[in-house]
């Protein structure tokens, strides 16, 4: 996947959660968020996996608890969501970490608590693109 595609799908799921955040706005639980990101995701075509599981290995040892998450977009894109009073650099470690494990190289941290949208929102890139 090009740089330019990743540009375009980021695109694509920020504009989704500017819906939801423009019809909801801020204040509500973070898995109402997910639940109408992921509505809106579908309405738009856009394939994803809803608290996707990402296995932990230790010592090359898969071990039996899993993370989740929150979001995983056409298989390329790890959403992280939130519903805090401030990103925390903790949430961002949280992005990147997923990010590592997952092998992915492109994140989003969506953050709806924010007055508005766009100040909650990091975006995090492992690697080149």
């Amino acid at each position: 996947m090009s740089s330019e595609e990743y540009n375009k799908l980021t695109k694509k799921v920020i504009a989704a959660a500017i819906d939801v955040h423009r019809e909801l706005g801020p204040g509500l639980l973070e898995s109402v968020y997910q639940h109408c990101l992921c509505e809106e995701l579908r309405i738009r075509g856009i394939s994803f996996v809803p608290q996707a599981k990402l296995p932990i290995v230790y010592k090359e040892n898969q071990l039996s608890k899993t993370f989740r998450i929150d979001i995983l977009v056409e298989n390329k894109l790890v959403v992280e969501l939130k519903a805090v009073e401030v990103i925390l650099p903790v949430h961002e470690v949280q992005l990147v970490t997923y990010l590592k494990l997952s092998g992915h190289k492109l994140g989003l941290l969506i953050n709806f608590n924010a007055p508005l949208l766009k100040e909650g929102i990091r975006r995090r890139i492992l690697g080149e693109l």
